[in-house]
């Protein structure tokens, strides 16, 4: 198992590409990430000439510098890496748990962050920075993920118990999100009600660097790893004959899994889908080897999760309409088509 299928190892000991078609793929889909980028740094409630974007990326201060360098840049890195880190974050659990319906959401990651940045935000009542949230709302994530593991051990962890206790974590980690919000006050609600939608409104370049090194120490070691992954799909009898550590190695993977999870939501709230629909897309256009597979997923996430926000900020204007609304909207009916293409293998 290479890491990329891209490549061969010849007897001379070099190697050589054995597809180009993965390759190509990952170049069209860098190619419209940063297409639209580039359009969503220009739309807004004035428009930005393409020109004055790259003048303002590569550091030449122009009449629009503050719209487009202060207001719209960082809140489209913020996204891009959230919905990279989400998208692989979901690629990871789908190929350790060998199941399509495997996301971030799934596994109590997304309830646990969501249960301690609400926490963070009706309890305090303001007298600890905001600026704590994404602290928070990680640690949660962190511990919900890490009871999901200890329940579902037994001798080892198989993936159908991580998956069901992970359900029902996520299910009473959303009761306890309405009761705290039940209790909260309205200012508190609101502010919390934001957050749980999902949304990338006022983003800042302390919020991604903040995010920046998460997702590419988390997506790097992940990568490192795909010759792991790509062993683990094809089931537990078959890596533990083949001589894989199967624990260690779930153990390991399931925290950089969070570590990308946990560090995006912490950053833009709950958005929903972007975990489970990521890798699908990228699995139908690269394949399924983890080494073209994760940064394709890593791709499409970002992408999806910027048309999501350019759409919200654009589309209803003067409303500001948070990307997890759109992501929603899209991941509904995909998770309902999935179910019924599961129920019908």
């Amino acid at each position: 198992m290479n890491r990329l299928s891209l490549f061969q190892r010849s007897r001379q000991g070099s190697y050589k590409l054995t597809s180009q078609r993965p390759l190509l793929t990952l170049s069209l889909l860098l190619t419209v990430l940063l297409t639209v980028f580039i359009l969503g740094a220009c739309l807004g409630n004035t428009w930005e000439s393409p020109l004055q974007v790259l003048q303002t990326i590569i550091g030449i201060n122009g009449d629009s510098a503050f719209v487009i360098g202060t207001l719209r840049l960082p809140r489209l890195v913020l996204a891009g890496l959230a919905g990279a880190g989400l998208s692989m974050a979901g690629a990871i659990l789908q190929g350790l748990i060998r199941n399509p319906l495997a996301a971030p959401d799934v596994l109590g990651m997304t309830g646990g962050a969501s249960i301690a940045a609400v926490a963070f935000i009706a309890l305090t009542g303001g007298a600890i920075g905001i600026g704590w949230l994404p602290v928070a709302a990680m640690f949660g994530a962190l511990l919900c993920s890490g009871l999901v593991y200890v329940l579902a051990w037994k001798k080892g962890v198989a993936p159908t118990r991580l998956v069901l206790i992970g359900v029902g974590m996520s299910a009473g980690a959303s009761s306890l999100t309405m009761l705290l919000l039940a209790f909260s006050s309205i200012t508190s609600a609101s502010k919390a009600y934001i957050w749980l939608t999902g949304s990338v409104y006022g983003a800042t370049w302390n919020q991604v660097l903040s995010l920046l090194p998460w997702t590419v120490l988390c997506g790097g070691i992940a990568w490192l790893n795909a010759r792991h992954l790509n062993i683990h799909t094809l089931g537990e009898g078959i890596a533990t004959g083949i001589g894989a550590a199967v624990q260690r190695q779930r153990l390991w993977l399931l925290l950089i899994a969070v570590g990308l999870a946990g560090s995006s939501v912490a950053l833009v709230g709950a958005v929903g889908f972007i975990g489970l629909i990521g890798p699908h897309i990228a699995r139908r256009m690269v394949g399924t080897s983890y080494g073209v597979l994760l940064p394709a997923s890593a791709v499409i996430g970002a992408l999806l999760l910027l048309l999501a926000d350019v759409a919200g900020r654009t589309m209803f204007q003067p409303l500001d309409v948070p990307a997890g609304v759109f992501t929603a909207a899209i991941g509904a009916p995909f998770f309902i088509m999935l179910l019924a293409r599961q129920r019908r293998m």
